[in-house]
This record gives C-alpha cells, structure tokens and sequence, in this order.
C-alpha cells in the first residue's frame, strides 16, 4: 500500500465533523445543568421552600439579602402570604428557618438564571461563528425559547401560592417539571442528530409510532408524579404494595366526579402513580428490547434507569418520604427520561449502521 492510498480528512472535512461535535457537547452540557435544575427544584420543594421569595425579579433578584434589615425585610414580605399566616408561622417559623428555605429558593432560581446564560451566549457564539449546522438554526431558537417560557412558568406557578392558596397550585407544578424534563429530552435528542451528523448521517432522527406510544405512557406516569407531588399525596401512605392495607385505598373522594377525583384526590392520584409504572416498565422493556440490536448502552440505559427508579420509588413511600429517597426519586426520573428519549432515538433512525451511540 503507497502513501497515495491512504485517505486522510482535510481541514475543512475536519471541521466539518467538528462542529456538530462541539454544538452537541454543548448542549449535552445544558442537559446536565436542567438535571441539576430538577434536583435543586425537588429540594426546594421537599423542603416547602417554594414560596420564601415573594417577588419575580429576574435581573436583580440574583442577588441575596446581604444585610439584617434586607433580611427582614424578605421575612416581612414572606410573613403576608397565607402559606406563612395559616402554616409556618403558627408552627413557630423563625427568621433562620426563613433563611433555610430562601436559600434553596434563591439557588434554584439563581441555577435557572445560570442555563440560560450556559445556553443563550454558546448559541450567539456558534451563530456568530456560523457553526450552527444547516436545518438546526431554527430548533436551538426553539430551545431558547422554551428555555424562557420556562422561566415565566416558574413565576406563575409561584405565584398562585401567594394570594389564596397556602401552597402553589398542583397542575401548575405540573406544567413547570414536565416543561423541565420535556426541554431536557430536547437537548438530549438535538445533541444525538448533531453527533450523527458529525459521522455523515444526515437526517435526523424521526419519532415513530411505538415511540410515540412510549412518550405518552412516560408522560403520563410523570403527570401523576408531578400530582404527587403537588399535593404531597406521598404521605398518604406508607406501605407497599398494598395502600393502608388494601389494594384500593379508602379516602378517595369522588365528590366533584371521577375527572375531578382523578386530577386533585391525593389518595387517587398516589394510586395511579404507583400501578401505572407498571405498564411504563412494560414499554419500556420492550423499548430497550427492540433498540439493543442498535444501540446496547441505550439499552442498558434504560433497563438501569427504571430499574433504579422503581426501587426509589418503593424504598420513598415505605420510608414516608424520606427526604433524601425523594430527591433520588426525582433525580432517577430525569435520568429516565434522558434514556427513554436516548431510546425513542435510536428507534427512529433511518441508517442503524451509521454510529451507535
């Protein structure tokens, strides 16, 4: 064999392999700090922390109390809402127990602050540098936009606990984590076509059926987790398989009908939860299954994320929500997520053989 024969890239192939590859580190970087988001906002909620900040200052607000007065002057604030009036401030709150749960508050919010700079300037620069592959312009605008939707979501889910309601109202908690973990699925699959694309398969992953029907089963066990927690309907019971002892637990309330049951009866909503991982399993496997030929670690992936989660799952209620379990629990979720749409991916893709990861 001569020299002649041996292929070498140019630069320019160089660079066209490497940007995608950059783009999709990038964004595979936002995708780890969204996780920590999901896990910095479980504690926050854990710890009923959600309320401490009573105002939506995006600019100014990234910066903490710094003196006594300021301080006090949070605490005052916090103080006028019902969740204070009718809950921790008969319970004995203290301005250091105020301090505790302004500061998860504060460092959740000050992380959300964080993606958006970790996504909003990278993206300037790779536009400015003209390194955004073509076709992928319009998408990475769609992820920051959603990336402030999320924000505004974050505030109006904030404020429905602070006039009225001594909490924040669950299906708007609801719409903020599935947001969450829906942007995080994003980064993971844009960052999955970019890698593909950087090894020359140019067309992007598409969602196929059986994908679909796995989407709409993971979305709704995470509905009714997000229902959970909203209305700390984890607490309701602490025994496993068997709710309070029998299979359907007694204290739904089927007042309003069985819609309404369904969406604001802790009793109800814990239950559905907990039997609907089951069939989640179920697709999931079958998932793994069928993407194994393609992709083992996708595979692994997924089998090692629900299995993990079930396991929280169980181990959080027998242990009436131990705090740490919790956020485990929610923390495994997202990795769940990721795996699943790592998963959905590797279904949907057109040349099997062009790369496998």
């Amino acid at each position: 064999m001569t020299s002649s024969t041996i292929s070498a890239t140019t630069p320019d192939q160089d660079a066209t392999r490497s940007r995608p590859i950059a783009v999709a580190n990038w964004l595979l970087s936002v995708a780890f700090l969204v996780f920590l988001m999901v896990i910095v906002g479980g504690i926050t909620r854990l710890t009923e922390s959600g309320l401490s900040i009573t105002e939506w200052k995006p600019i100014m607000g990234a910066i903490p109390p710094l003196s006594d007065a300021d301080w006090l002057s949070e605490f005052e604030k916090y103080k006028q809402i019902p969740e204070y009036i009718e809950i921790t401030g008969p319970a004995g709150m203290t301005l250091a127990n105020f301090k505790f749960i302004y500061f998860w508050e504060w460092i959740h919010r000050l992380l959300g602050r964080v993606i958006g700079l970790a996504f909003a300037l990278p993206f300037l620069y790779f536009a400015v540098k003209r390194a955004i592959p073509k076709g992928y312009g319009l998408r990475l605008t769609g992820l920051l936009f959603l990336g402030g939707l999320q924000g505004f979501i974050g505030w109006w889910m904030v404020s429905s606990g602070l006039s009225e309601l001594t909490d924040v109202s669950h299906f708007r908690l609801a719409t903020h984590l599935l947001l969450a973990l829906f942007i995080l699925a994003c980064l993971v699959w844009t960052a999955l076509d970019l890698r593909r694309l950087a090894v020359g398969a140019v067309t992007p992953a598409r969602m196929t059926g059986f994908g679909l029907i796995v989407a709409l089963v993971l979305f709704l066990q995470l509905l009714f987790g997000a229902y959970v927690a909203g209305l700390n309907a984890g607490y309701v019971s602490n025994t496993w398989p068997l709710m309070n002892d029998s299979l359907v637990p007694e204290g739904i309330d089927f007042t309003f009908g069985a819609w309404a049951a369904v969406n604001n009866d802790p009793y109800l909503t814990h239950f559905i939860h907990r039997w609907w991982a089951w069939v989640t399993v179920g697709v999931l496997i079958v998932l793994a299954r069928k993407v194994r030929g393609q992709s083992r670690m996708a595979s692994v992936a997924i089998h090692s994320a629900f299995g993990i989660q079930i396991l929280l799952g169980i181990a959080t209620v027998m242990t009436g929500m131990d705090i740490v379990l919790a956020v485990l629990h929610q923390a495994v979720g997202a990795l769940v997520v990721a795996a699943t749409a790592w998963g959905i991916h590797v279904l949907g893709r057109g040349n099997p053989a062009s790369i496998k990861a």
